[in-house]
């Protein structure tokens, strides 16, 4: 039997509330982060993630397939980068009021894990996963357009993609050889953490740290817009 706690009964409410019948006990493994289950000898959300990474990736390119169809390629590719990068679904996470369902190990809950914005997308795409599994792809692409609307009709402002800004940048002034190189990782698999050197023409121009590479690439091309803008 699944244990139910107030932050799930909360989503499973919520995803009840929105017409989707999705099976408990993938929605808690969904909301369970690896650094729980490494304590507790659980079932962590990474599994249902990679699914729900690859489902979302889909549904929202076939989207803009059908309602842009004079786009290109290059064009189309960016509209989803924006959709589906980290920042975007941190702020889905808080229409489902996501922290407070999280299951977290006692080191990534002193560090804020349940307010972090990485930890937070990873979660928003697991419980995709367990949707698709439990109500199939229609019900996944149901849950997908609930969250994103208010992105794809403009409503809300897409978050600020730092890489895609500062390749644009960069690229109009003429510099193309952009590379970010992993400089060290360090800390338990469950709480790990890495450092991103952003090179330009093979020089370091900034760092950037994070609990994902994604999230340090992301702060190290901040760091380099910030530099740029003084």
């Amino acid at each position: 039997m699944t244990e139910i706690w107030p932050g799930l009964e909360q989503l499973l409410t919520c995803l009840k509330d929105w017409g989707l019948k999705v099976q408990p006990q993938l929605v808690a493994i969904a909301v369970t982060h690896s650094s729980y289950a490494h304590e507790k000898d659980a079932m962590a959300n990474e599994r249902l993630e990679f699914l729900g990474d690859a489902v979302l990736e889909l549904v929202v390119s076939e989207y803009l397939f059908a309602n842009f169809p004079a786009e290109p390629e290059g064009e189309l590719t960016r509209r989803r980068a924006m959709l589906v990068c980290e920042s975007t679904l941190a702020r889905c996470a808080q229409r489902l009021n996501l922290g407070p369902a999280l299951r977290l190990g006692r080191g990534e809950e002193a560090q804020g894990g349940r307010y972090r914005p990485a930890l937070l997308a990873d979660a928003v795409e697991a419980i995709l996963g367990a949707v698709y599994l439990s109500a199939g792809l229609e019900g996944a692409r149901s849950l997908v357009m609930r969250l994103l609307v208010p992105y794809l009709t403009g409503e809300v402002l897409i978050a600020s993609d730092y890489k895609t800004t500062l390749q644009e940048q960069l690229q109009a002034q003429g510099i193309v050889d952009i590379e970010y190189r992993l400089m060290k990782s360090q800390g338990p698999a469950h709480a790990r953490q890495f450092t991103v050197g952003l090179f330009i023409n093979n020089c370091l121009q900034a760092q950037g740290c994070g609990h994902s590479k994604k999230e340090a690439e992301q702060r190290a091309a901040n760091n380099l817009l910030r530099k740029m803008s003084k």
